[in-house]
C-alpha cells in the first residue's frame, strides 16, 4: 500500500511521550511513508529552533493536506494535535470520498490523563484506547486493514 501517513504526537505539550511516538512511527512504516517520522525524535525541539512557527506551521499544514491518513496519539493533551486532527475533519466534510482521509486517535488508558471529549466524541475519528504498545499496534493493524478493505 503506497500511503502517506501524517503522525501527530504532543511536541510543545510535552514530550513525555517521545520514545512512545517512535515506536508507534516504526509501526506505521509497515503501511507507508510517515511524513512526520521527526515527531518521534527525543531531540526535536533543539532541531525546530532554527525554525520560525510560520515555517512550522506551513510545512506541517503542507503535510497534512498531502496526507491520505492520519494518527493521532492524543495521550498527552496537545493544543497543535487538537489542531490537526480538526482540520482534518472539517476537509473530509467537504472533499469528495475518494479525498477524505482516514483519521485514527490513539489513547493510552494507563496514563492518568483525560480525553478530550471533542476528540473521543468526533465524528469521522476512529477512537482506539490500548494499555500496552503491543495493543496500539494492534489497532493500527486492523485500522489499515480495514482501510484497504473499502
Amino acid at each position: 500500500m503506497n500511503n502517506e501517513i501524517y503522525f501527530c504526537g504532543s511536541i510543545h505539550g510535552g514530550r513525555d511521550d517521545a520514545a512512545v511516538y517512535a515506536r508507534l512511527i516504526k509501526h506505521l512504516r509497515k503501511y507507508g511513508t510517515v511524513l512526520t517520522e521527526h515527531v518521534g525524535d527525543e531531540d526535536l525541539l533543539e532541531e525546530e529552533k532554527n525554525l520560525s512557527t510560520a515555517e512550522v506551521h506551513d510545512r506541517d499544514v503542507s503535510w497534512l493536506r498531502k496526507a491520505k491518513t492520519i494518527v493521532a496519539e492524543v495521550t498527552q493533551t496537545s493544543t497543535g494535535v487538537g489542531y490537526e486532527i480538526g482540520r482534518s475533519v472539517e476537509r473530509n466534510e467537504w472533499v469528495s470520498p475518494e479525498q477524505r482521509q482516514h483519521i485514527l486517535c490513539l489513547y493510552r488508558l494507563d496514563a492518568g490523563k483525560k480525553l478530550s471529549p471533542m476528540i473521543e466524541g468526533g465524528s469521522g475519528i476512529v477512537m482506539k484506547k490500548y494499555n500496552a504498545l503491543e495493543e496500539a499496534f494492534h489497532h493500527i493493524d486492523d485500522f489499515f486493514h480495514k482501510i484497504k478493505e473499502q
